[in-house]
């Protein structure tokens, strides 16, 4: 009984001390970066991965993938060109129209080239990556890590008249809390 009341006068002591510089070390919270950008899969470019791996469930992909498009397309949200220049919803809808001039050989003779257009559509198939502009922030005395979203970019994936892929960033949605000067003014 004696060693309890040792050890409870001990804790009881220790206790309060522990707490109170616990409680005095306020969070620190340092930023790592104000400004970083980066690509993320959002339909997984292997099909050996786990589904998961670099990859939403087609429902869900498109289901996030409709949102915003529907979004910029009814001009409720701030969308701005890569350059962070306001766009209006026909802008947007240019944007998802894309139109490609090639050269086109005749099979028969004389085989002569005839310039013609191509437009093709820009759909919720074709959207495959989500570019990220964001702010990340540490806690430094628990690590935890913060990333604020600043904007949020569709990535398309096309063709060129050589064949060959390659992405493109249709436009830039911006969260309605900031402008693009605020963006810009990120260093």
């Amino acid at each position: 009984m004696k060693n309890f009341f040792r050890l409870f006068f001990l804790w009881a002591g220790i206790l309060p001390v522990f707490m109170f510089f616990t409680s005095c070390h306020p969070e620190k919270e340092e930023i790592i970066t104000k400004r970083i950008q980066y690509d993320v899969n959002i339909k997984s470019p292997n099909p050996n991965y786990d589904w998961w791996i670099q990859n939403l469930v087609g429902p869900q992909r498109e289901k996030l993938v409709k949102i915003i498009l529907a979004g910029a397309l009814s001009g409720k949200v701030n969308v701005y060109d890569y350059f962070f220049q306001p766009l209006n919803k026909m802008a947007v809808a240019r944007i998802l129209s894309d139109t490609l001039a090639i050269k086109i050989r005749e099979p028969y003779p004389p085989y002569t080239e005839k310039d013609s257009l191509v437009i093709s559509h820009i759909g919720i198939n074709d959207i495959l990556k989500l570019r990220f502009l964001e702010t990340w922030r540490i806690n430094t005395r628990t690590l935890q890590f913060t990333k604020v979203v600043n904007g949020i970019a569709p990535v398309a994936r096309r063709i060129d008249a050589e064949g060959k892929i390659r992405w493109q960033p249709l436009f830039w949605i911006i969260p309605n809390s900031k402008t693009a000067e605020e963006l810009q003014q990120i260093n």
